[in-house]
């Protein structure tokens, strides 16, 4: 382990010398001392792990050795050692960015010798979470994200990487399970931001209602059993990427809402007053057309611009040629070495019916297919029959057999009925019809109700 560098700037040279003593007791310190600011100035470049600065100094005030330190050396801390207790003057500086300050007395060695301590720790958790940042963003290499070398996936790497370069919003769209939330987050650990927050909120899984504290918090009481002020998913994402999956299910009025925070670059929380200052990268992801929302009067115009940025689009793996083969091999050696099996391979006849498949429930489904193809089988390789097709049966087989056109209207209804929990107005709304038409079918017995 590396010695742990402090800078004591102290102009009293018995007491600076009984702080290095005091410090010098922990082997791992490493110790450099100085009777003057000009002098702890021009050795910055040693890169100290932290900085104890006398207030008063003989060329210089506390206050204005922090400044030039922190121009200098940003993000090194700083602990003040002052020879008055001026309550007035810490919070000015705790104002200004110091990480503590202590008052001389008979307590300041054991007090100095806490506060290093502690701030080593949180130093160490720093850099590991920065490991594992690092670590994470190599995980979301876009080729290890989006496996594929179809024109169409190569089309959406350049894309991700013209976004990673700064920091313009962007909207994912594409199919249910074709990895748009996987993108945005690839887009995040390869930005500037990457060691910076990366937060998700779904907002179709979230009742109206609730959505806009979950957005942007609240303070205590601001209505029934809010107990305690709360962070919103925005301040969580503040300095890093903030990515609203199905934005396509949000209200008007919470469009309004959040257009408002995104053009002022900053939010007041619910029931509060206080303006927080946001700097965030908004990543968007639907599976909705929302210029045909827009059209349509269920989606706010100038929303729409302020949110659309940088467009990507996902092919339905259907789309995607021989990625089918690529991505069912890549999970099938990922299964198969998880549950410590033996390497499967394809048989052609395998092979050609994943191709003939139109895979509506896109990567997601392949997947779920490939585990079990590789319980199923018996032998060394996957074959035909080891794949099973569980897409529900309105997608699988409407144009199996011959229908009336009523008979296809019901059949659809009642596959969407099922899709959504029997929720009515969410199936009028996602088949375009009016609600009365599906109350009038279960009325007369035509679908269940």
């Amino acid at each position: 382990m590396s010695a742990y560098h402090i800078f004591i700037v102290e102009d009293d040279k018995w007491y600076g010398e009984i702080l290095q003593y005091h410090l010098s007791l922990n082997p791992d310190y490493q110790i450099t001392r100085f009777m003057n600011g000009k002098d702890c100035l021009s050795q910055l470049h040693q890169k100290p792990d932290l900085i104890t600065i006398d207030y008063s100094l003989p060329d210089m005030n506390g206050a204005e050795l922090l400044k030039k330190v922190q121009q200098a050396s940003p993000g090194t801390p700083v602990i003040v050692i002052s020879g008055q207790e001026d309550i007035a003057t810490a919070i000015d500086l705790y104002k200004k960015g110091i990480t503590d300050y202590i008052v001389k007395d008979d307590h300041t060695k054991d007090m100095l010798w806490n506060a290093v301590n502690r701030i080593r720790e949180n130093q160490s958790l720093k850099k590991e979470v920065e490991i594992l940042r690092e670590e994470l963003g190599q995980k979301y290499e876009f080729e290890k994200v989006i496996k594929g070398t179809s024109e169409s996936i190569k089309k959406v790497f350049s894309l991700m990487e013209k976004a990673a370069r700064t920091n313009i919003n962007v909207s994912v769209t594409g199919e249910t399970g074709t990895g748009k939330e996987l993108v945005a987050k690839a887009i995040h650990y390869h930005s500037d931001r990457k060691k910076k927050p990366f937060v998700a909120i779904n907002m179709a899984a979230i009742p109206s209602e609730l959505l806009e504290s979950e957005l942007f918090g609240h303070e205590k009481g601001a209505f029934t059993g809010a107990m305690a002020r709360k962070i919103g998913k925005f301040e969580e994402a503040n300095q890093g990427t903030i990515f609203l999956d199905e934005i396509g299910e949000l209200d008007m009025n919470l469009q309004s809402k959040l257009l408002r925070v995104l053009q002022e670059r900053e939010l007041v929380r619910v029931g509060g007053s206080e303006k927080v200052k946001l700097d965030i990268r908004l990543v968007v992801a639907t599976h909705k057309n929302l210029a045909e929302q827009v059209k349509q009067g269920r989606f706010r115009e100038d929303f729409y611009y302020r949110i659309m940025g940088l467009p990507i689009e996902l092919p339905p793996l259907r789309d995607r040629g021989n990625d089918v083969l690529l991505l069912a091999k890549y999970f099938l050696d990922d299964f198969c070495k998880q549950n410590k099996l033996g390497s499967l391979q394809f048989t052609p006849k395998a092979k050609e019916r994943l191709l003939k498949y139109h895979f509506p429930g896109n990567i997601r489904e392949l997947k779920s297919m490939m585990d079990l193809a590789a319980v199923m089988c018996d032998g060394k390789e996957i074959t035909d029959q080891d794949i099973s097709f569980n897409a529900p049966r309105a997608d699988q087989d409407l144009f199996a057999k011959e229908k009336t056109l009523k008979e296809y209207n019901i059949q659809i209804i009642e596959h969407f009925l099922n899709k959504y929990q029997r929720n009515v107005v969410q199936v009028a709304d996602k088949l375009d019809i009016g609600k009365s038409t599906i109350y009038k079918m279960i009325q007369d017995k035509e679908i269940e109700g």
